[in-house]
């Protein structure tokens, strides 16, 4: 299980490269390229492949199929399906959380856990209200939402949260 995860998606695409150079080995990039025609999303996803495979980072589809290489899925539960791998779950609420369970998910991004530039005014969880959930969880749980490495240490560094997953906050 990572422990760190880099959400990929335009915002950070042009400092991709640089970013994931930085995670260290076991961690994970969830491709997100939404915005990317099908050809182009296979040829990006080809180029991270070969960036991410010899740091020993996982590669992790979100979406539509993306090429060869993949170690995993991300999405909502529902969308996870029964494709062997890692598989990792969003979700915002103990609700979310059970639905995870219930398809098997091997984590949940548990989301957002503090203010974020990309949804900015929008409802947060807050660091208390994360906790709790993360401590009704029976999937292990990742932060993401507003977190970097001085929010992360603010985490347990035991129990419930597994680790902590970033946009910017890796960028």
């Amino acid at each position: 299980m990572p422990r760190l995860v880099l959400l990929s998606d335009a915002r950070n695409d042009a400092v991709l490269a640089r970013a994931l150079a930085r995670l260290p080995r076991g961690s994970a990039l969830v491709f997100r390229h939404y915005h990317l025609a099908p050809e182009a999303r296979r040829q990006r996803w080809a180029a991270l492949r070969r960036l991410a495979a010899p740091r020993g980072v996982a590669l992790i589809a979100a979406g539509a199929r993306c090429g060869r290489g993949g170690q995993g899925r991300y999405g909502a539960p529902d969308a996870l399906g029964r494709e062997s791998g890692l598989r990792l779950a969003t979700a915002h609420s103990l609700r979310e959380i059970a639905a995870a369970a219930r398809v098997r998910a091997d984590a949940v991004l548990l989301s957002p856990v503090l203010p974020t530039r990309s949804h900015p005014g929008a409802p947060v969880l807050g660091m208390v209200r994360f906790l709790l959930l993360a401590r009704h969880s029976p999937v292990p749980v990742l932060a993401l939402g507003g977190m970097n490495r001085a929010a992360a240490r603010r985490l347990p560094r035991q129990g419930a949260v597994q680790g902590w997953a970033a946009i910017d906050g890796l960028s």
